[in-house]
């Protein structure tokens, strides 16, 4: 019978659970001197359930075996800062919204694709590529249940994307893969925009160096419950229970309070975090953001029609 009871609470309490709740962000608040929550009334995901907020955490972690160690690694030939926005304005693409699907794994991959053929065009192909067409049509991926991020870019590379404007994305509305199509919805063939072959750096010098050279980056990290309070400052966990794993495109870097981190750009809206950014604190493989990075280059003199 005690047994009974115990299992009765814990299931309860599992059930109960929710990331954003007061007790918990007041709880933030005592121990994050670094980053600030937000209140879990101008929160986005105050209205969501657990299961609909887990369903976004959509990428499948890896966790690159090679990862080398960054404690020793020289940064002085790197800039302390950097930031695509202000290194070539126009080339970083607005923040957008995932909504009800777990497809951040299609959205930072297709948003780094996008800035990359700007930057690398020079704003000649200023172009935003629609993961509606990964979700629906990556078929070594999963959809809105989730995918893996090498795997996004080896469609990318051997298939390519279309435009957003040519295949929208609708899998927020509706929580589904969506049919593969075969022309735009306008009707018009597509053309394809393709990746080269990716490269995933393996620590922080290596992270930086292609981000510089090339434009963002795709990383996946592991998601705990306080994340999803965000508001600003430099982020690091201080816990709560494990969500998922979340796909998101660093544009760059910087330093606060002391503090290195990367320049995230989510897929939850604007309403989140810093207008839709997070500073990520960086250099120490924080929740594994340093172990599954991925980007190839624009393949943008090749644009294919089909």
């Amino acid at each position: 019978m005690k047994f009974v009871v115990i299992a009765i609470l814990v299931a309860f309490t599992a059930a109960s659970f929710h990331p954003v709740n007061r007790e918990f962000v007041d709880e933030i608040k005592k121990t994050a001197t670094a980053w600030t929550p937000m209140e879990p009334e101008e929160n986005p995901f105050a209205y969501k359930t657990l299961e609909e907020i887990k369903g976004m955490m959509g990428t499948k972690l890896r966790g690159r075996k090679e990862l080398v160690d960054s404690t020793n690694i020289d940064l002085t030939d790197l800039p302390d800062s950097f930031d695509w926005r202000t290194e070539k304005p126009g080339a970083i693409h607005p923040i957008r919204d995932q909504a009800n699907c777990g497809s951040c794994w299609a959205f930072a991959s297709s948003e780094a694709l996008s800035d990359r053929f700007a930057i690398e065009s020079n704003l000649a192909t200023d172009v935003v590529l629609s993961p509606q067409f990964q979700v629906s049509c990556d078929k070594i991926n999963y959809g809105c249940q989730g995918g893996y991020l090498d795997r996004a870019w080896d469609f990318l590379e051997y298939k390519g994307t279309t435009s957003d404007e040519c295949v929208p994305y609708t899998s927020g509305k509706t929580g589904r893969d969506g049919t593969c199509p075969d022309k735009c919805t306008n009707g018009d063939e597509f053309t394809f925009f393709k990746s080269k072959k990716y490269n995933h750096p393996t620590n922080e010098k290596a992270i930086m160096q292609e981000i510089q050279k090339y434009g963002p980056v795709e990383v996946g990290f592991m998601v705990y419950a306080d994340f999803m309070s965000y508001k600003s400052g430099v982020y690091n966990t201080h816990g709560g229970r494990f969500l998922g794993g979340h796909a998101v495109k660093v544009i760059g870097w910087g330093v606060e309070g002391n503090l290195p981190y990367w320049t995230v750009a989510n897929s939850w809206g604007e309403s989140w975090g810093e207008q839709g950014f997070v500073k990520f604190r960086r250099g120490n493989n924080h929740c594994g953001i340093e172990g599954d990075v991925y980007a190839g280059e624009a393949d943008w003199k090749k644009l294919i029609s089909e």
